[in-house]
C-alpha cells in the first residue's frame, strides 16, 4: 500500500477481537517505532510490548481509574468505535486489545511528548500495513503512578527518570472496520 493510501487506511479501533497478533508482528511494531523521528536523533524513547491479554486489561483499567474527564475539550468520540469519552461506565481505556506497547521518554526532557507520539505514530502505521487495528492512547503517566503500576516499571526495568507518554492498543476489529470520518474544512493553508 502506498504511504497515502496507509495513512487513509488508519483507523482508531476500539472494539478487539478475543485473538492475540504475532510476536513477530509486534516486533515488527516496535522496530517501526525504533525508527520514528526524534529530538535531534537522541533515540530516547523506551517501548515496552504487552502480548499478554491479562495483563494488558489491568493496565487498561489502571488507565481508566483516575480519569479525569473535566479536562476533556469535547464529549463525543464516534458510535461506531465509542471510547471512554462516549461511555462513561467502560472500565478500561484499553477497549479489549489483547496486546498493547507503552512508549516511555524521559521525564523533564523538551521534547519527550512530541518524541513518543512520532514512536507511537509509526507503531500504528506499521500495524496498519500488516493488517491489524491499532489505537493510540495517552494517560501514560496517571496509569503508572500507583502502587500497582510502579511495581511493573520495576519489573520491566524502567529507569526512574522515565514516564510512560502514550499507549498504543494492538489486535483485530471485532466487527465492521470503520469507514473514514469526512476531513473537516479550512484546516491547511499554503502562504507563497
Amino acid at each position: 500500500m502506498e504511504l497515502l493510501e496507509l495513512m487513509k487506511n488508519r483507523r482508531s479501533i476500539r472494539k478487539y477481537q478475543n485473538r492475540q497478533i504475532s510476536r513477530e508482528d509486534m516486533e515488527m511494531i516496535i522496530e517501526a517505532g525504533t525508527w520514528a523521528p526524534n529530538a535531534g536523533g537522541g533515540q530516547r524513547s523506551i517501548i515496552v510490548g504487552v502480548r499478554n491479554a491479562e495483563l494488558a486489561e489491568k493496565i487498561g483499567r489502571l488507565n481508566v481509574a483516575w480519569f479525569d474527564r473535566s479536562r476533556l475539550s469535547g464529549t463525543y468520540v464516534s458510535a461506531d468505535q465509542p471510547s471512554i469519552i462516549d461511555d462513561p461506565t467502560m472500565k478500561s481505556g484499553f477497549y479489549g486489545a489483547p496486546a498493547v506497547c507503552v512508549v516511555f521518554a524521559m521525564k523533564n526532557f523538551l521534547y519527550s511528548i512530541p518524541d513518543a507520539f512520532c514512536c507511537a505514530e509509526n507503531m500504528v502505521l506499521m500495524a496498519t500495513e500488516l493488517g491489524i487495528s491499532s489505537c493510540i492512547i495517552a494517560r501514560g503517566e496517571e496509569t503508572f503512578d500507583n502502587e500497582i503500576g510502579a511495581a511493573l516499571l520495576r519489573e520491566w526495568d524502567i529507569p526512574e527518570n522515565y514516564i510512560a507518554c502514550c499507549f498504543v492498543l494492538l489486535g483485530y476489529c471485532e466487527g465492521e472496520y470503520p469507514k473514514a470520518k469526512p476531513r473537516k474544512a479550512q484546516r491547511s493553508n499554503i502562504i507563497e
